[in-house]
């Protein structure tokens, strides 16, 4: 969620050793002087970054300007293709020593599939998520209790990991999700609205909202809570 995986909010997780996925649309700039001003920062985020040319380009100039981040994201909604595959292969390749995450996908063939590719952590949630439109748009999609249940047991089998990405709306969503085998969990709606969000404040029938433009549509998010902090 590019309105919650901020420098911003890195900065808060960090000091409670949570880790922090950053979006996708910080420029190479942004990242330089997030590593100057939080260098404490750096081994509690990842870089992420979709599939493309582009993408692989602008995600391989940001690791080699700020080296001490040992972490990348790859992240898409729908892991099932030979593209995404080979993809996940070509980063392992230019970085051996870095741990990636990739996904998301929801069976535990894929998620073999990926981890025999190189991949460390597999992110697990098809349709889930809170602002997650796949299975509207697709009619794809796959209950999260189950996938986790699945994908855990066979990225464990291959000594990998798995992250699930989606459907926690309260802490015993969570909970679930631990229980099921998730090795990490992965929260955008629970955080969103808070200060370290992106996005304008403003105030709607006395709601206040956050604002944030997304392509050609726009998104209010209610506010959360206004502390400087998101555990304030």
């Amino acid at each position: 969620m590019d309105t919650v995986g901020t420098f911003e909010m890195a900065a808060v997780m960090s000091q409670h050793s949570m880790f922090t996925a950053i979006h996708k649309h910080y420029t190479l700039d942004d990242w330089k002087l997030f590593a100057t001003d939080h260098p404490e920062c750096l081994q509690h985020v990842a870089v992420s970054s979709g599939s493309g040319k582009h993408d692989l380009e602008k995600m391989s100039s940001i690791l080699e300007a700020v080296p001490q981040v040992k972490f990348i994201c790859l992240d898409v909604a729908n892991g099932y293709s030979e593209h995404f595959v080979e993809f996940v292969k070509l980063v392992r390749a230019r970085f051996p020593e870095h741990t990636i995450m990739a996904g998301n996908v929801v069976t535990g063939e894929m998620v073999e599939e990926l981890i025999l590719s190189g991949a460390d952590i597999i992110k697990v949630g098809v349709g889930p998520g809170s602002v997650c439109t796949t299975r509207t748009k697709t009619g794809v999609g796959y209950p999260q209790l189950s996938a986790v249940i699945e994908c855990a047991d066979s990225a464990h089998g291959l000594k990998g990991h798995i992250i699930s990405d989606g459907g926690c709306t309260c802490p015993g969503d969570v909970a679930k999700a631990f229980g099921a085998g998730a090795d990490f969990v992965m929260l955008g709606g629970m955080f969103s609205g808070h200060t370290e969000c992106a996005g304008e404040v403003i105030e709607r029938d006395g709601q206040k909202l956050k604002l944030k433009e997304l392509s050609k549509r726009t998104t209010f998010i209610r506010v959360t809570q206004q502390h400087n902090t998101v555990f304030g």
